[in-house]
């Protein structure tokens, strides 16, 4: 049985009258210590598919189980990196590594979980700024406290919301490098969200295309078989990364490619009548308004 599995699994949002699939019998297996990249194009239901493994939304039809129990809600067993970070800004470093390992570890004692954070913070080379601030930090170094936070709460799963979309490209090479090397370390089991080709291969052991949607769905798997450590320069000349960058691209720009959809909805619109244009409108005083004929009414006054 697969470690990590989606089962026809769909999701659509928006009211009843008008409501429209996301995602359309999504089908996923991940093995244990298996890093699986899904790559697809940016609003095609990426962040969607992510959060229906975090617990975060609930599927309309299918299931999600992990280590053959069903998700059915969030847990720490899924550490989540988001890419807005997600960072509290009136807590240093170590204080938001250590929000997550207090909420986990209830059963340790302060001095493990003090030594928890430390080394989470070592690992991810942010010693030296352990008591700063989210604002005194880079984009990059933010990214990796998120990244500190999640694995230092030790899950059995770690889920990567394109951590490093929002990064320049020097820093984000780095931390595609500090990921591969972190998960190697950890042996985690990761699902990784981009919308590169390129860092899905260099990441992934598999690497799977999301169409482009509405109503999305998985494209073929292609196995990543390069020798690890991958060096970013020799990937680029080696025949089988092409082979498999084509072949990801080809599915994105062919069967996967955004499809024309017709959508019908009733729109119920305001009971205004035009200004009658016939009516006479006051000649001396009083404030010139449009006039309509049912604001127009006759009556009869008796005096004395």
């Amino acid at each position: 049985m697969p470690f990590l599995q989606l089962s026809g699994v769909s999701k659509s949002f928006g009211p009843a009258e008008a409501r429209i699939d996301v995602l359309h019998d999504i089908n996923l297996s991940l093995e244990r210590g298996e890093i699986l990249a899904v790559v697809g194009y940016s609003g095609s239901g990426k962040t969607t598919l992510l959060s229906l493994v975090a617990g975060l939304l609930q599927p309309d039809r299918g299931s999600v189980t992990l280590d053959g129990r069903p998700v059915t809600g969030p847990g720490p067993d899924r550490g989540v990196v988001f890419q807005n970070y997600s960072l509290l800004p009136w807590l240093t470093v170590s204080e938001n590594i250590a929000l997550g390992v207090d909420q986990v570890f209830t059963d340790r004692d302060a001095a493990w979980r003090r030594q928890q954070v430390g080394r989470h913070v070592e690992m991810v080379g942010l010693s030296h700024a352990a008591q700063r601030r989210p604002a005194e930090l880079s984009g990059g170094m933010r990214q990796r406290v998120s990244l500190a936070r999640a694995l230092a709460m030790d899950p059995q799963v770690l889920l990567l919301d394109e951590p490093l979309g929002a990064l320049d490209a020097l820093t984000r090479a780095t931390l595609q490098d500090e990921i591969g090397r972190l998960c190697r370390e950890s042996g985690k089991t990761a699902l990784l969200i981009t919308n590169d080709p390129d860092e899905g291969i260099y990441l992934g052991d598999r690497i799977i295309p999301l169409g482009a949607g509405p109503s999305a769905t998985l494209g073929p798997s292609f196995t990543v078989d390069l020798a690890r450590p991958r060096d970013r320069r020799a990937m680029n000349h080696d025949p089988r990364f092409r082979e498999i960058r084509n072949g990801v691209v080809q599915w994105m720009l062919g069967p996967g490619a955004r499809q024309s959809v017709t959508v019908s909805r009733k729109l119920t619109l305001p009971d205004i009548e035009p200004e009658d244009l016939d009516l006479p409108r006051p000649r001396f005083g009083g404030r010139s308004r449009p006039v309509r004929r049912g604001e127009q009414r006759r009556e009869t006054v008796q005096l004395p």
